[in-house]
């Protein structure tokens, strides 16, 4: 064979743009995927927290909210007799439409705690999706 005809170094050469990353790169960037991954864990984590911690404070502000109406129908159960059925208390349509909200409000959050502690994600919009919700 001639030396013509013979491959060099250089034909086997890849172009600076084509050539595959250092195992160095490979590593580095492996390094960040981490980082950003277990940063969005955390941060996973806390909005999940932060949920259950809205969850459950629904939870006492309903429970207030229903003792409070329990006392008020309990004061005002005679005064607040319908004059034209004896016996019978005055329904406010504002108090018994908040009521309702207040009880499909209740429904989702338990819901939502219920798949999280099942390992679901919980999500607020998933549950306005629910029929009924």
């Amino acid at each position: 064979m001639e030396a013509a005809e013979r491959d060099t170094t250089q034909d086997w050469l890849l172009p600076a743009g084509s050539a595959p990353p250092l195992l160095s790169e490979l590593e580095q960037r492996i390094d960040e995927a981490l980082i950003v991954a277990k940063a969005s864990e955390r941060a996973v984590m806390a909005v999940g927290d932060a949920a259950l911690d809205a969850a459950q404070q629904a939870r006492r502000a309903a429970d207030i909210a229903e003792r409070a109406t329990a006392a008020v129908l309990a004061a005002g159960s005679s005064a607040a007799a319908d004059p034209a059925v004896p016996g019978r208390p005055v329904e406010d349509a504002a108090l018994r439409s908040f009521s309702e909200r207040a009880d499909r409000v209740v429904a989702r959050l338990l819901a939502l705690e219920r798949r999280s502690r099942r390992g679901r994600p919980a999500s607020v919009a998933a549950a306005r999706r629910r029929p009924g919700g």
